[in-house]
């Protein structure tokens, strides 16, 4: 499940409502245009997450079953779909890793090579990856997991705080606290 550029666009609010209400009727191909609006975004935060594409795309897959297994629980007004299926692809992970006895996943994230880049740029950004991870552990999970949301799943603030029973204003505060200990530790890094 390699990152395209052919990737479906997001759908509106009305679309993705829509869409919805067909794949609770048992519209399958309903479900497949909201699986194709928005599979790239959860791979990604699970990616993210665990250490291997085999693992990633495995747990991409039962977000997806299990979101078409428990759609009739759903509920539009309660949260954005896609806050939906990251909450299932964050409880999956979690799962994951308990039942691999492992409690720190950031630790084993390897970068994808690029073509574009040198040998030495390739070693430089696993280097520079490996402290950002570093960094990442020391974080509470509050903190990991607001900036996995905000940062590399793309969630706006309000969707944030509803995926996290919290205020948006608390969110804004945990993301600013996050990102001064991460800058704090990467400096500190630097000067070893």
């Amino acid at each position: 499940m390699k990152s395209t550029s052919t990737a479906h666009p997001e759908p509106s609010l009305p679309d993705e409502a829509r869409l919805i209400r067909q794949a609770k009727s048992g519209d399958a191909e309903a479900f497949a245009q909201l699986y194709d609006a928005y599979v790239e975004r959860v791979y990604r935060y699970i990616y993210f997450r665990v250490s291997d594409e085999a693992t990633t795309e495995d747990l991409t897959s039962q977000v997806f079953l299990k979101a078409w297994e428990n759609l009739h629980r759903y509920q539009p007004g309660n949260s954005p779909y896609l806050a939906w299926l990251y909450t299932t692809a964050r409880n999956l992970v979690i799962d994951h890793y308990r039942s691999r006895k492992e409690s720190v996943p950031l630790d084993e994230i390897t970068p994808r090579a690029s073509e574009e880049r040198t040998p030495g740029e390739e070693s430089d950004l696993r280097s520079e990856l490996r402290s950002m991870r570093a960094a990442l552990r020391s974080l509470t999970d509050e903190q990991q997991q607001v900036l996995t949301l905000k940062f590399i799943a793309g969630l706006p603030n309000r969707d944030i705080a509803r995926m996290m029973n919290k205020r948006e204003g608390a969110i804004r505060a945990l993301q600013m606290r996050a990102l001064q200990s991460l800058s704090k530790r990467m400096k500190e890094k630097e000067m070893i």
